[in-house]
């Protein structure tokens, strides 16, 4: 049983904090690769949540190798993201309040999976040319990387 399942058990839908992490992850040719997501067919970052023992990085790291294929390399805090605004009901009832950490990678090895179980397909695109269908919970994120590129946000 997995961390988020362990403590479904005990608290069933009531609002527990858990912890995120993802990355946006930029090729040589500086454009940023997206996750067309399964559940919604919504662009956004690749990420979630973090399991028992992991650092922030460790999921960041193994998030983004589960969705995309890719083994991420050096990783810069980008931002951690906090507070009601973020909390969220899921479809099945279950109750969140999210602490999102997201990095910045240049660096990476492996072979970019187009699709699979959690993504319709992943694709670099360029920051200018970023798809209409943006997932509405990383708005947000979009718009901190336009405007603060270089420093990080805590917000």
């Amino acid at each position: 049983m997995d961390y988020i399942e362990h403590v479904r058990s005990m608290v069933g839908h009531e609002k527990v904090i858990m912890v995120v992490s993802g990355a946006f992850i930029f090729d040589k040719e500086n454009r940023l690769l997206l996750q067309q997501r399964l559940d919604n067919e919504n662009w956004g970052l690749p990420g979630g949540f973090m399991e028992l023992g992991e650092t922030v990085q460790d999921t960041a790291r193994r998030e983004v190798f589960e969705e995309t294929g890719l083994i991420l390399g050096k990783l810069e805090l980008f931002g951690v993201y906090s507070g009601s605004k973020y909390d969220k009901t899921f479809s099945n009832g279950d109750q969140v309040s999210m602490v999102q950490f997201l990095f910045t990678c240049n660096e990476y090895e492996g072979q970019l999976i187009k699709q699979n179980a959690e993504s319709l397909q992943n694709a670099f695109f360029a920051l200018d040319e970023l798809p209409d269908n943006l997932f509405s919970d990383h708005k947000a994120f979009f718009d901190d990387l336009i405007i603060n590129k270089d420093r990080p946000i805590l917000n």
